[in-house]
């Protein structure tokens, strides 16, 4: 996996900009910086049991701890569970905006409340449509730059979103959740 986005436009923008901005702190090399996104991204920590968990599988395809459903911040795997039957889709949250700014088809970023597998989440927010490669880079980038919030503008065209990329440690140095957080939409 990691070596086929590695090969992508997103991700390598992501190497080019985080060797920009840490120096010698990012590996140079493709292969040196492969080992640190498997340690960042792959490598298993403690959130509940005896390392259970990994910042891959809390964003990308989720968990439930708890009783509550935690992380599936991704849309393909958001699609792929409720194709077969496992998420009860209950709504979406509209952002705060700057005018009346409809939720339709053409939106990238959606908050929603939905149940999967028999338990609930209340608040989750996803891209929508991008690719698994963007939000990696992305999730990266604000991970390795080291902030918790992260202020953007996407702009996709059509739609203008000013979101927070909310990005959490675990084990120091390992990510936790990643996951945008729309503050406010309008359309163009």
């Amino acid at each position: 996996f990691l070596e086929v986005i590695l090969q992508t436009a997103p991700m390598q923008y992501a190497h080019q900009y985080l060797r920009a901005k840490k120096g010698s702190e990012i590996p140079s090399s493709q292969a040196e910086f492969q080992k640190l996104l498997f340690k960042i991204w792959f490598d298993f920590y403690r959130r509940e049991g005896v390392k259970d968990s990994s910042g891959f599988e809390h964003v990308f395809v989720g968990e439930v701890k708890d009783g509550k459903v935690s992380g599936l911040h991704n849309w393909i795997q958001f699609y792929l569970e409720e194709k077969k039957g496992n998420i009860d889709y209950r709504g979406y949250i509209k952002p705060r905006g700057h005018s009346d700014a409809e939720t339709n088809s053409d939106d990238h970023v959606l908050t929603l409340q939905f149940d999967w597998n028999g338990v609930e989440k209340f608040v989750g927010t996803s891209f929508i449509g991008t690719s698994p490669e963007f939000e990696m880079a992305l999730y990266t980038t604000c991970f390795l730059l080291g902030e918790e919030d992260n202020p953007i503008t996407l702009n996709t065209g059509t739609d203008i979103f000013e979101l927070k990329i909310r990005c959490y440690k675990m084990a120091r140095d390992k990510i936790g959740t990643s996951f945008p957080e729309a503050t406010a939409h309008y359309e163009e």
